[in-house]
């Protein structure tokens, strides 16, 4: 008995763009051997997507009919991973293969199928660096208010608010499209005849550039109001349009997001900002009202700061930062949060008399207490938060360095995001531009120069880094006599 027809729409391979060039040997390795194994796969998410785009995918994912224990037997280099739903990574070397069973869920009623007149439309969801995976609703916890959902499913639990708490069940593909959010993210690229499977408009959707989610927008957004957040990340990533319908119960529903584990939240914001799309995200989020649901402290500050140097280096930052994940050099959190946390640590440190600015007790307690005003709403790692305390503790040590002390910052593990903070500091005015390029010198030279370089510091009584060929300029007097201090502006 021939299986029944899929409700999909069947896009054939000469219709589509995606070739198998561009896919992963090892991603095409697992789709053969399930296939050869009598089960279905296909590419899934956002993969599909970027390859229709004619993008690189970070990530290849694959959705099949084979359950985890069944691709386990397939794959001697596989382990299974999750406690809420099962999945299978395949591992080859570096590169890791998922491999998800297709879930079974409630499809959108009638009045909310995004699909347009009797045709059957097909998209897929997918995380922001290409995969497949929705994002997972939270474990039940037992303090959660835990109902079942209107189905009466029992694996499908839901909060007062809407938001899934446990939804598990495996079922087939037409069933596991329903599971995913936005119709740019819901397409399947079928490896047993290179066709795209597409329910719910995800094909069209790409072509025009916009951005739709799947159902009724209100009640997606409450099932996982990190939606919200995933629409902008799309929108920032992509360059997409929001569609109206699904952008305007957003001003309603973002409050929903203080509900949120405040460790996913942290990483839903490594992915918006340290993704090489993290200026764009910034602007996104504020325009959607979301930054202050994210960061309450840094959306207060750039409503009341917005043309300020701050904002602008903030701006800058993260710019620099995309440029690096482009060019593939190494980002960090640390400096993340040196740059988005720099505002309300200023705000901070000027409420104190201005001869305290430069105290490194007075810059410490202003780090620790935005790093806890942030911590209210995303879970930041202690690495991270004493990682930004140590950036602008070196503040003061950098404007103003003694003799070979100096030197010995160098050693220092933070001394290299600390002088990029110094640089971009400077460009904005918020350093003295003189002392930064003296720094920079020091590093292009020889360890006897540095030698010298310092020693001239120690030459001059009060002397600093002002000159650039490194030697110590005179050090300006009051009408005392003594060394006037003149305060910069805070770290």
């Amino acid at each position: 008995m021939a299986p029944p027809a899929p409700l999909a729409r069947i896009i054939p391979r000469d219709q589509h763009s995606i070739s198998r060039a561009a896919v992963s040997p090892n991603a095409l390795k697992v789709l053969y051997r399930l296939r050869d194994a009598g089960f279905e796969a296909f590419l899934v998410g956002g993969c599909v997507r970027d390859l229709m785009l004619g993008l690189t995918p970070k990530d290849f994912d694959i959705a099949t009919s084979a359950l985890p224990e069944e691709v386990r037997r397939v794959f001697r280099n596989c382990r299974l991973v999750g406690r809420r739903f099962r999945l299978a990574h395949v591992f080859f070397g570096r590169e890791i293969i998922e491999v998800a069973t297709f879930r079974a869920t409630s499809a959108p009623e009638a009045g909310d199928d995004p699909t347009n007149g009797d045709e059957a439309l097909d998209d897929e969801d997918s995380s922001d660096d290409g995969s497949d995976e929705e994002l997972s609703a939270p474990e039940l916890d037992e303090g959660d208010d835990a109902r079942l959902a209107p189905s009466g499913n029992p694996d499908r639990v839901t909060d007062h608010s809407g938001r899934l708490l446990r939804d598990n069940v495996y079922g087939s593909i037409d069933e596991d499209v329903w599971r995913r959010d936005f119709t740019a993210n819901a397409l399947y690229y079928n490896i047993a005849d290179f066709s795209v499977w597409d329910y719910v408009g995800g094909f069209e959707d790409i072509e025009a550039r916009q951005l739709r989610l799947i159902g009724d927008p209100a009640t997606r957004f409450r099932e996982d109001p990190v939606r919200m957040l995933r629409a902008a990340r799309f929108q920032a990533k992509l360059g997409f349009t929001l569609d109206s319908a699904t952008a305007a119960p957003i001003a309603e529903l973002r409050h929903l997001l203080a509900g949120v584990p405040p460790a996913r939240l942290f990483d839903e914001t490594l992915k918006l900002f340290l993704s090489g799309h993290g200026a764009r995200s910034l602007n996104v989020l504020r325009e959607w009202g979301l930054l202050g649901e994210l960061l309450p402290t840094v959306a207060r500050y750039l409503d009341q700061n917005a043309d300020s140097s701050v904002a602008r280096m903030l701006q800058k930052g993260l710019e620099n930062t995309d440029a690096r994940v482009v060019a593939g050099r190494p980002v960090t959190p640390t400096f993340l949060f040196s740059l988005l946390l720099y505002g309300p640590i200023a705000n901070l440190i000027e409420r104190q008399p201005r001869d305290r600015w430069q105290d490194i007790g007075t810059i410490v307690d202003a780090v620790d207490r935005a790093a806890r005003d942030a911590q209210s709403r995303i879970a930041v790692p202690k690495r991270f938060s004493l990682g930004v305390r140590e950036m602008f503790a070196a503040q003061p040590r950098l404007e103003q360095p003694r003799g070979r002390r100096a030197l010995r910052l160098l050693e220092q593990p933070r001394f290299r995001a600390a002088y990029d903070l110094l640089l971009l500091r400077a460009e904005f005015g918020l350093a003295a531009g003189d002392v930064a390029h003296w720094w920079t010198v020091l590093q292009e030279v020889s360890q006897a120069d540095r030698e010298k370089m310092a020693d001239s510091l120690a030459a001059v009584p009060g002397g600093n880094a002002g000159s650039h060929d490194g030697s110590a300029p005179r050090p300006s007097r009051s009408r005392g006599g003594r060394r006037r201090r003149r305060p910069s502006r805070p770290a």
